[in-house]
C-alpha cells in the first residue's frame, strides 16, 4: 500500500495540456499539493505539461515508477496495464469509467484489466474511482 499512499514517483497516464481536462487537473493538483516525488505526465503527443517533460509511454521513463494514475478511455486501458507491468509499476489508480457499471462488455473489460494486473503483481484501485488521499501526509 506504500506505493499508493506514499509513492516516490507517479506517472499520470492521460495527462493533458488542456485546462479543465481531468489529465490536466491531475498534474496540476500533484504540483500544487507539494508532492515531493517525481511526476511523469504521459501523453502520446509528448511535449510539456505545466513545465514537466511529457513522455509518450510509461516505458519511456528511465526511472522506476511506483504509481500510475490513469485517466484515459476504458478500451485503451488493458494495453496500458500491460505496459505498466512490463515497466514494473507497483500500483495503479484507474479513474476512468466504462467498466462493469456499463454492462456486460464493460464487465469483461474489467476482468481483462484485473487479469493483466494479477499477472504482473500490480495493485489496482478502481476503476471508476476518484483516487486516493493520504490524510497523514
Amino acid at each position: 500500500m506504500e506505493s499508493i499512499f506514499r509513492p516516490s514517483s507517479v506517472a499520470i497516464i492521460g495527462a493533458s495540456a488542456t485546462p479543465n481536462k481531468v489529465g490536466y487537473i491531475l498534474v496540476r493538483n500533484m504540483l500544487k499539493s507539494g508532492y515531493q516525488g517525481k511526476i511523469y505526465p504521459i501523453n502520446p503527443q509528448g511535449g510539456q505539461i505545466l513545465g514537466l517533460k511529457t513522455y509518450t509511454s510509461v516505458k519511456d521513463i528511465l526511472d522506476t515508477v511506483d504509481l500510475a494514475v490513469v485517466a484515459i478511455p476504458a478500451k485503451l486501458i488493458p494495453p496500458v496495464v500491460e505496459e505498466c507491468g512490463e515497466k514494473g509499476v507497483k500500483s495503479m489508480i484507474i479513474i476512468s469509467a466504462g467498466f462493469k457499471e456499463t454492462g456486460k462488455e464493460g464487465a469483461e473489460l474489467e476482468l481483462q484489466v484485473a487479469a493483466i494486473a494479477k499477472k504482473h503483481g500490480i495493485r489496482i484501485q478502481g476503476p471508476n474511482c476518484l483516487g486516493a488521499i493520504n490524510t497523514l501526509a
